[in-house]
Protein backbone atom coordinates (compact mmCIF):
# COMPACT_ATOMS: atom_id res chain seq x y z
CA UNK A 1 0.00 0.00 0.00
CA UNK A 2 1.55 3.27 -1.12
CA UNK A 3 0.81 6.22 1.06
CA UNK A 4 3.36 8.90 0.34
CA UNK A 5 3.31 11.23 -2.67
CA UNK A 6 3.73 14.69 -1.04
CA UNK A 7 6.18 17.31 -2.26
CA UNK A 8 9.40 17.82 -0.39
CA UNK A 9 9.51 19.84 2.80
CA UNK A 10 10.37 23.52 2.42
CA UNK A 11 13.30 25.31 4.02
CA UNK A 12 10.93 26.97 6.48
CA UNK A 13 9.57 23.64 7.66
CA UNK A 14 13.07 22.26 8.10
CA UNK A 15 14.13 25.32 10.07
CA UNK A 16 11.16 25.05 12.42
CA UNK A 17 11.85 21.37 13.00
CA UNK A 18 15.52 22.05 13.65
CA UNK A 19 14.59 24.55 16.34
CA UNK A 20 12.47 21.86 17.91
CA UNK A 21 15.49 19.54 18.00
CA UNK A 22 14.14 17.17 15.37
CA UNK A 23 16.83 17.73 12.77
CA UNK A 24 19.52 16.09 14.86
CA UNK A 25 17.44 13.44 16.57
CA UNK A 26 18.30 9.83 15.86
CA UNK A 27 16.30 6.67 16.54
CA UNK A 28 16.22 5.52 20.12
CA UNK A 29 18.18 2.36 20.86
CA UNK A 30 16.13 -0.36 22.55
CA UNK A 31 16.76 -1.45 26.11
CA UNK A 32 19.65 -3.78 26.76
CA UNK A 33 17.33 -6.70 27.51
CA UNK A 34 15.71 -6.52 24.04
CA UNK A 35 16.23 -9.61 21.85
CA UNK A 36 19.59 -9.95 20.12
CA UNK A 37 20.41 -11.49 16.78
CA UNK A 38 23.65 -12.60 15.19
CA UNK A 39 24.45 -10.67 12.03
CA UNK A 40 27.33 -9.88 9.74
CA UNK A 41 28.93 -6.48 10.23
CA UNK A 42 27.76 -5.43 6.76
CA UNK A 43 29.40 -8.55 5.28
CA UNK A 44 32.35 -10.87 6.03
CA UNK A 45 34.69 -9.31 3.48
CA UNK A 46 34.14 -5.84 4.87
CA UNK A 47 34.50 -6.83 8.51
CA UNK A 48 37.59 -8.97 7.98
CA UNK A 49 39.27 -7.36 4.98
CA UNK A 50 39.95 -10.90 3.76
CA UNK A 51 39.52 -11.08 -0.01
CA UNK A 52 40.21 -14.84 -0.04
CA UNK A 53 36.94 -15.82 1.67
CA UNK A 54 34.70 -18.13 -0.37
CA UNK A 55 31.14 -19.35 0.04
CA UNK A 56 32.00 -23.06 0.43
CA UNK A 57 28.34 -24.03 0.12
CA UNK A 58 27.22 -22.10 3.21
CA UNK A 59 29.80 -23.77 5.45
CA UNK A 60 30.00 -22.09 8.85
CA UNK A 61 33.74 -22.72 8.90
CA UNK A 62 34.27 -20.61 5.76
CA UNK A 63 33.77 -17.35 7.67
CA UNK A 64 35.58 -16.40 10.90
CA UNK A 65 33.61 -15.83 14.08
CA UNK A 66 34.99 -12.29 14.16
CA UNK A 67 32.85 -11.44 11.11
CA UNK A 68 29.69 -11.69 13.21
CA UNK A 69 28.24 -9.30 15.74
CA UNK A 70 25.37 -9.52 18.21
CA UNK A 71 22.90 -6.75 17.46
CA UNK A 72 19.65 -5.68 19.06
CA UNK A 73 16.53 -6.63 17.07
CA UNK A 74 14.41 -3.55 17.59
CA UNK A 75 10.75 -2.87 16.83
CA UNK A 76 9.64 -6.52 16.99
CA UNK A 77 5.92 -7.13 17.50
CA UNK A 78 6.36 -9.69 20.28
CA UNK A 79 5.02 -12.62 18.25
CA UNK A 80 8.28 -14.55 18.53
CA UNK A 81 8.78 -14.33 14.78
CA UNK A 82 10.85 -11.84 12.78
CA UNK A 83 7.99 -9.45 12.32
CA UNK A 84 7.76 -5.89 13.53
CA UNK A 85 6.97 -2.27 12.88
CA UNK A 86 9.07 -1.89 9.74
CA UNK A 87 9.63 -5.38 8.34
CA UNK A 88 8.24 -8.90 8.27
CA UNK A 89 10.34 -11.79 7.01
CA UNK A 90 9.17 -15.02 5.42
CA UNK A 91 11.31 -17.94 4.26
CA UNK A 92 10.37 -20.35 1.49
CA UNK A 93 13.07 -22.88 2.36
CA UNK A 94 13.96 -24.12 5.80
CA UNK A 95 12.36 -23.24 9.09
CA UNK A 96 11.15 -19.83 10.14
CA UNK A 97 13.64 -18.14 12.43
CA UNK A 98 12.73 -17.83 16.10
CA UNK A 99 13.58 -14.60 17.87
CA UNK A 100 14.52 -16.58 20.99
CA UNK A 101 17.24 -18.38 19.01
CA UNK A 102 18.35 -15.48 16.81
CA UNK A 103 21.62 -14.97 18.69
CA UNK A 104 22.79 -18.50 17.90
CA UNK A 105 22.33 -18.88 14.16
CA UNK A 106 25.29 -18.85 11.78
CA UNK A 107 25.52 -18.74 7.99
CA UNK A 108 25.03 -22.49 7.70
CA UNK A 109 21.48 -21.98 9.02
CA UNK A 110 18.79 -20.66 6.68
CA UNK A 111 17.45 -18.79 9.68
CA UNK A 112 20.59 -16.63 9.82
CA UNK A 113 19.64 -14.94 6.55
CA UNK A 114 16.21 -14.16 7.95
CA UNK A 115 17.80 -12.43 10.94
CA UNK A 116 20.04 -10.48 8.56
CA UNK A 117 17.06 -9.34 6.50
CA UNK A 118 15.13 -8.22 9.57
CA UNK A 119 18.00 -6.37 11.20
CA UNK A 120 19.24 -4.53 8.12
CA UNK A 121 15.87 -3.42 6.78
CA UNK A 122 14.91 -2.19 10.23
CA UNK A 123 18.30 -0.46 10.40
CA UNK A 124 17.69 1.24 7.05
CA UNK A 125 14.28 2.55 8.10
CA UNK A 126 15.67 3.73 11.43
CA UNK A 127 18.37 5.58 9.53
CA UNK A 128 15.75 7.35 7.43
CA UNK A 129 13.74 8.13 10.54
CA UNK A 130 16.88 9.53 12.14
CA UNK A 131 17.31 11.87 9.16
CA UNK A 132 13.89 13.32 9.96
CA UNK A 133 11.76 11.40 7.46
CA UNK A 134 8.47 10.74 9.17
CA UNK A 135 8.81 13.79 11.46
CA UNK A 136 9.67 17.15 9.90
CA UNK A 137 10.06 15.54 6.49
CA UNK A 138 7.55 13.21 4.81
CA UNK A 139 7.88 9.55 5.71
CA UNK A 140 9.50 7.22 3.19
CA UNK A 141 8.30 3.63 3.04
CA UNK A 142 7.29 3.91 6.70
CA UNK A 143 5.27 0.73 6.65
CA UNK A 144 5.81 -2.95 7.28
CA UNK A 145 8.08 -4.11 4.45
CA UNK A 146 7.46 -7.74 3.40
CA UNK A 147 10.56 -9.77 2.56
CA UNK A 148 10.72 -13.29 1.14
CA UNK A 149 13.98 -15.22 1.32
CA UNK A 150 15.19 -17.95 -1.01
CA UNK A 151 12.39 -17.19 -3.43
CA UNK A 152 14.30 -18.82 -6.25
CA UNK A 153 17.62 -20.44 -7.03
CA UNK A 154 19.08 -17.75 -9.28
CA UNK A 155 21.77 -15.39 -8.01
CA UNK A 156 19.49 -12.39 -8.04
CA UNK A 157 17.26 -10.35 -5.78
CA UNK A 158 14.60 -7.85 -6.66
CA UNK A 159 11.75 -5.64 -5.52
CA UNK A 160 8.38 -6.42 -7.05
CA UNK A 161 6.11 -3.43 -7.68
CA UNK A 162 2.97 -5.56 -7.77
CA UNK A 163 3.26 -6.75 -4.18
CA UNK A 164 5.70 -4.07 -2.96
CA UNK A 165 7.77 -6.99 -1.70
CA UNK A 166 11.51 -7.66 -1.55
CA UNK A 167 12.63 -11.10 -2.71
CA UNK A 168 16.15 -12.33 -2.00
CA UNK A 169 17.71 -15.15 -4.03
CA UNK A 170 20.13 -17.88 -2.97
CA UNK A 171 22.33 -18.51 -6.00
CA UNK A 172 26.06 -18.22 -5.33
CA UNK A 173 26.53 -16.53 -1.96
CA UNK A 174 23.04 -16.31 -0.50
CA UNK A 175 22.05 -12.72 -1.13
CA UNK A 176 20.76 -12.09 2.39
CA UNK A 177 24.24 -12.75 3.76
CA UNK A 178 25.33 -9.37 2.39
CA UNK A 179 23.72 -6.35 4.03
CA UNK A 180 24.44 -4.21 0.98
CA UNK A 181 22.29 -6.45 -1.21
CA UNK A 182 19.46 -6.27 1.32
CA UNK A 183 19.62 -2.48 1.65
CA UNK A 184 20.00 -2.03 -2.12
CA UNK A 185 16.66 -3.76 -2.63
CA UNK A 186 15.17 -1.67 0.15
CA UNK A 187 16.26 1.36 -1.86
CA UNK A 188 13.89 0.25 -4.62
CA UNK A 189 11.11 -0.03 -2.04
CA UNK A 190 11.85 3.52 -0.87
CA UNK A 191 11.73 4.85 -4.43
CA UNK A 192 8.47 3.01 -5.12
CA UNK A 193 6.90 4.41 -1.96
CA UNK A 194 7.89 7.94 -2.91
CA UNK A 195 6.96 7.65 -6.60
CA UNK A 196 4.80 4.60 -7.35
CA UNK A 197 6.02 2.87 -10.48
CA UNK A 198 9.33 4.75 -10.59
CA UNK A 199 11.70 3.47 -13.26
CA UNK A 200 9.65 3.53 -16.47
CA UNK A 201 12.52 4.94 -18.56
CA UNK A 202 16.07 3.64 -18.89
CA UNK A 203 17.50 6.69 -17.13
CA UNK A 204 14.95 6.43 -14.33
CA UNK A 205 15.81 2.76 -13.96
CA UNK A 206 19.50 3.68 -13.78
CA UNK A 207 18.80 6.25 -11.07
CA UNK A 208 16.88 3.60 -9.14
CA UNK A 209 19.81 1.18 -9.28
CA UNK A 210 22.23 3.95 -8.34
CA UNK A 211 20.16 5.03 -5.35
CA UNK A 212 19.98 1.43 -4.13
CA UNK A 213 23.77 1.14 -4.29
CA UNK A 214 24.26 4.49 -2.59
CA UNK A 215 21.74 3.75 0.17
CA UNK A 216 23.50 0.44 0.84
CA UNK A 217 26.81 2.25 1.26
CA UNK A 218 25.52 5.05 3.47
CA UNK A 219 23.38 2.81 5.74
CA UNK A 220 26.22 0.33 6.13
CA UNK A 221 28.67 3.09 7.02
CA UNK A 222 26.21 4.58 9.50
CA UNK A 223 25.75 1.21 11.20
CA UNK A 224 29.49 0.64 11.49
CA UNK A 225 29.87 4.00 13.19
CA UNK A 226 26.74 3.65 15.29
CA UNK A 227 27.74 0.34 16.85
CA UNK A 228 31.49 0.88 16.93
CA UNK A 229 32.15 -2.03 14.61
CA UNK A 230 35.54 -2.35 12.96
CA UNK A 231 35.79 -2.55 9.21
CA UNK A 232 38.70 -3.16 6.88
CA UNK A 233 37.13 -2.44 3.53
CA UNK A 234 36.68 0.00 0.68
CA UNK A 235 33.61 2.13 1.46
CA UNK A 236 32.81 2.77 -2.21
CA UNK A 237 32.66 -0.92 -3.11
CA UNK A 238 29.16 -2.41 -3.10
CA UNK A 239 28.35 -6.06 -2.25
CA UNK A 240 31.91 -7.37 -2.06
CA UNK A 241 30.78 -10.58 -0.32
CA UNK A 242 27.87 -11.38 -2.63
CA UNK A 243 30.12 -10.90 -5.66
CA UNK A 244 32.88 -13.28 -4.49
CA UNK A 245 31.90 -16.13 -6.91
CA UNK A 246 32.12 -14.01 -10.07
CA UNK A 247 34.54 -11.10 -9.53
CA UNK A 248 38.28 -10.86 -9.24
CA UNK A 249 40.04 -9.39 -6.23
CA UNK A 250 39.34 -7.02 -4.75
CA UNK A 251 35.76 -8.26 -5.00
CA UNK A 252 33.18 -5.67 -5.93
CA UNK A 253 29.76 -5.89 -7.57
CA UNK A 254 29.73 -2.18 -8.43
CA UNK A 255 31.39 0.99 -7.21
CA UNK A 256 29.94 4.37 -6.29
CA UNK A 257 33.16 6.27 -7.01
CA UNK A 258 33.68 5.38 -10.67
CA UNK A 259 34.69 7.71 -13.48
CA UNK A 260 31.71 7.33 -15.83
CA UNK A 261 30.01 10.41 -17.22
CA UNK A 262 26.76 10.99 -19.07
CA UNK A 263 28.60 10.47 -22.37
CA UNK A 264 29.38 6.90 -21.28
CA UNK A 265 25.75 5.71 -21.19
CA UNK A 266 25.13 2.31 -22.77
CA UNK A 267 21.41 1.93 -22.12
CA UNK A 268 21.79 -0.65 -19.33
CA UNK A 269 20.47 0.41 -15.94
CA UNK A 270 23.21 -1.08 -13.74
CA UNK A 271 26.01 0.25 -15.92
CA UNK A 272 24.48 3.70 -16.39
CA UNK A 273 23.51 3.87 -12.75
CA UNK A 274 27.19 4.25 -11.84
CA UNK A 275 27.07 7.75 -13.33
CA UNK A 276 24.36 8.80 -10.88
CA UNK A 277 25.76 6.95 -7.87
CA UNK A 278 29.11 8.71 -8.29
CA UNK A 279 27.30 12.06 -8.21
CA UNK A 280 25.50 11.07 -5.02
CA UNK A 281 28.76 9.89 -3.46
CA UNK A 282 30.40 13.21 -4.35
CA UNK A 283 27.51 15.13 -2.78
CA UNK A 284 28.08 13.07 0.36
CA UNK A 285 31.76 13.94 0.28
CA UNK A 286 31.04 17.65 -0.11
CA UNK A 287 28.22 18.04 2.43
CA UNK A 288 28.60 15.11 4.83
CA UNK A 289 26.42 12.04 4.96
CA UNK A 290 23.53 13.45 6.98
CA UNK A 291 22.99 16.63 4.97
CA UNK A 292 23.54 14.87 1.66
CA UNK A 293 21.14 12.05 2.46
CA UNK A 294 18.39 14.40 3.62
CA UNK A 295 18.68 16.26 0.32
CA UNK A 296 19.00 13.17 -1.89
CA UNK A 297 16.00 11.33 -0.44
CA UNK A 298 13.82 14.43 -0.07
CA UNK A 299 14.38 15.40 -3.71
CA UNK A 300 12.97 12.09 -4.90
CA UNK A 301 9.45 13.13 -3.90
CA UNK A 302 9.56 15.47 -6.91
CA UNK A 303 10.44 12.76 -9.42
CA UNK A 304 7.92 11.33 -11.88
CA UNK A 305 7.96 7.62 -12.81
CA UNK A 306 10.13 8.35 -15.87
CA UNK A 307 12.33 11.16 -14.50
CA UNK A 308 15.77 10.95 -16.06
CA UNK A 309 19.17 12.35 -15.17
CA UNK A 310 18.67 16.01 -16.11
CA UNK A 311 15.32 16.54 -14.42
CA UNK A 312 16.34 14.52 -11.37
CA UNK A 313 19.55 16.54 -11.01
CA UNK A 314 17.66 19.83 -11.25
CA UNK A 315 15.16 18.64 -8.64
CA UNK A 316 18.02 17.68 -6.32
CA UNK A 317 19.74 21.06 -6.73
CA UNK A 318 16.43 22.82 -6.01
CA UNK A 319 15.88 20.70 -2.91
CA UNK A 320 19.37 21.51 -1.65
CA UNK A 321 18.72 25.23 -2.02
CA UNK A 322 15.32 25.03 -0.31
CA UNK A 323 16.68 23.06 2.61
CA UNK A 324 20.19 24.46 3.09
CA UNK A 325 20.74 27.45 0.84
CA UNK A 326 22.88 28.47 -2.12
CA UNK A 327 26.19 27.01 -0.90
CA UNK A 328 24.71 23.52 -0.59
CA UNK A 329 22.99 23.89 -3.96
CA UNK A 330 26.31 24.83 -5.54
CA UNK A 331 27.95 21.70 -4.15
CA UNK A 332 25.16 19.50 -5.49
CA UNK A 333 25.27 21.23 -8.87
CA UNK A 334 29.03 20.73 -9.09
CA UNK A 335 28.68 16.99 -8.45
CA UNK A 336 26.20 16.59 -11.32
CA UNK A 337 28.21 18.81 -13.66
CA UNK A 338 31.27 16.67 -13.02
CA UNK A 339 29.28 13.72 -14.42
CA UNK A 340 28.40 15.72 -17.54
CA UNK A 341 24.67 15.61 -16.84
CA UNK A 342 23.01 18.06 -19.25
CA UNK A 343 21.02 21.13 -18.28
CA UNK A 344 22.73 21.68 -14.90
Amino acid sequence: MIRHTPRRATAAAVAVAALAGLATAGPAVAAQDAPAGRVFMVNPVQSSGDQTLVDAKDAASAVPDSAYALATLRNLDGSGALSGRWVTVRSETGKAAEVARAAGYDRHDDEFEQVMAYFWINEAQEYLQGLGFGSELPGVNDRVQPVRLNQWGADNSYFTDKKAEIRLGKGGVDDAEDAEVIVHEYGHAVHHAQVPGYGTSVEAGAIGEAFGDYLAVTVGDHAVRRYGWTRDADLACVADWDSVPYTGTPHCLRRVDGSKTYADRVGQVHADGQIWSRALFDIRGALGARTADRIIVNAQFDFAPDTGFGDAARATVATAEEMYGAKAADAVRAAFRARGIPGI
